[in-house]
């Protein structure tokens, strides 16, 4: 028998203790892999950007800026392309299916943020057919059931120049986002359409997206484009995708911080568990272990076998958690933000061998220890 076999089927000794013991890994690692995602998703490690600026309201988000704006945004030397956008928000059918559209120039958004979406010159030009015409995010079309040439309603907080909150559109394509990460759940619409049938607010944008030229500071350009309007009744605030939605989630908490406490919890409960487990297991061999030492196992191949139990023990039972959480990011990531990637397998697979080894330490150094004489007492 070869010491990984003999390793393995020590782990499995007790069938019912290890496989409890592994779903709690499951279960912590299941945790673990679904607040990561949530993370990386919201905070914009995998779909925002350092590079693209939003120039919003300084008083506010939800506050206007008169779209004259933007001449003077792309009047900057160092400003590759500069495009604008005005939200709005409605339901379809029922009031807690709401949906976002931003209404755009078409070739101003694809030159400046037409990459990162997936704005093909198809979808483009689909968007400009008419004024009622709508590009539909992935995540969005897939989680309402839509497709192409299908004709929506949409109920609206944005009242129109007849009185009216019902706004009606055709989807003439669907994109797709450049990634995982790209946030596609809501439409793209023409702003001169909206912009003509709002009754209020006309000539005004929620924000400006502006892509700086290569080898630009961001972070120079942002306070040159807030500089502009320094001395405007509506000054402005420029910041990068990824700082916004950081700094959005820092209104309610901090989220890194709670994650962090919420999965330490979980690991440090699992991690008592799972050294009580194996101390308990170490004790019921002490016979064998002194029958391995008579043969001439050394105080390293024990401590290496002890440790590597709980690797086993550890690895298996996480995979099993990560997996799960791997399956939800897929399933409804796009609707909660979760974005499963290389960086939480990576940590993942940092926590393992952490873990395991931790948890084999005290068990292993407990077998090492362990005289002959005292192990054949057992017997």
């Amino acid at each position: 028998m070869s010491f990984f076999q003999l390793m393995r089927r020590n782990a499995w000794r007790k069938r019912l203790r290890a496989i409890l013991l592994m779903v709690s890994v499951g279960i912590a690692f299941l945790i673990y892999g679904l607040t990561a995602s949530f993370v990386s998703g919201s905070q914009g490690a995998a779909g925002a950007s350092d590079n693209l600026l939003g120039v919003f309201n300084k008083s506010g988000r939800g506050l206007p800026l008169p779209i004259a704006y933007l001449n003077r945004i792309a009047a900057e030397g160092d400003v590759a392309a500069v495009a604008y956008t005005a939200r709005m928000r409605g339901f379809v059918e029922v009031e807690k299916n709401v949906v976002a559209v931003s209404a755009v120039d078409p070739r101003a958004i694809a030159a400046a943020n037409g990459k990162e979406l997936g704005l093909t010159s198809e979808l483009i030009a689909a968007l400009e057919e008419g004024g009622d015409r709508v590009l539909v995010g992935r995540a969005l079309a897939e989680a309402q059931g839509w497709s192409i040439g299908q004709r929506i309603g949409l109920t609206s907080q944005l009242i129109k120049a007849d009185g009216s909150r019902s706004w009606n559109f055709t989807i003439a394509g669907i994109f797709e986002g450049a990634n995982a990460g790209t946030d596609t759940y809501f439409m793209l619409a023409r702003y001169d359409a909206l912009n003509a049938a709002r009754a209020r607010d006309k000539d005004t944008v929620d924000a400006f997206v502006v892509r700086p030229r290569p080898g630009v500071s961001p972070g120079i350009l942002a306070a040159r484009i807030d500089a502009l309007f320094a001395n405007s009744a509506a000054q402005t605030r420029t910041q990068s995708e990824k700082q916004f939605l950081e700094a959005f989630l820092r209104q309610f908490a901090d989220v890194g911080l709670i994650v962090s406490l919420v999965v330490g919890a979980a690991f440090v409960t699992i991690l008592m568990i799972a050294v009580n487990t194996m101390l308990f297991a170490v004790r019921e061999r002490r016979f064998e272990i002194g029958v391995m030492k008579v043969l001439g196992f050394s105080r390293g191949r024990i401590v290496a076998l002890i440790l590597g139990e709980t690797l086993f023990v550890f690895a298996v039972g996480a995979a099993g958690g990560l997996v799960l959480a791997k399956l939800a990011a897929l399933l409804i990531g796009p609707a909660f933000g979760l974005v499963f990637g290389a960086a939480v397998l990576l940590k993942s697979a940092a926590i393992i061998a952490g873990l395991g080894l931790l948890t084999g330490l005290l068990p292993a150094y407990s077998a090492m220890r362990l005289p002959i004489v005292n192990a054949f007492r057992t017997r």
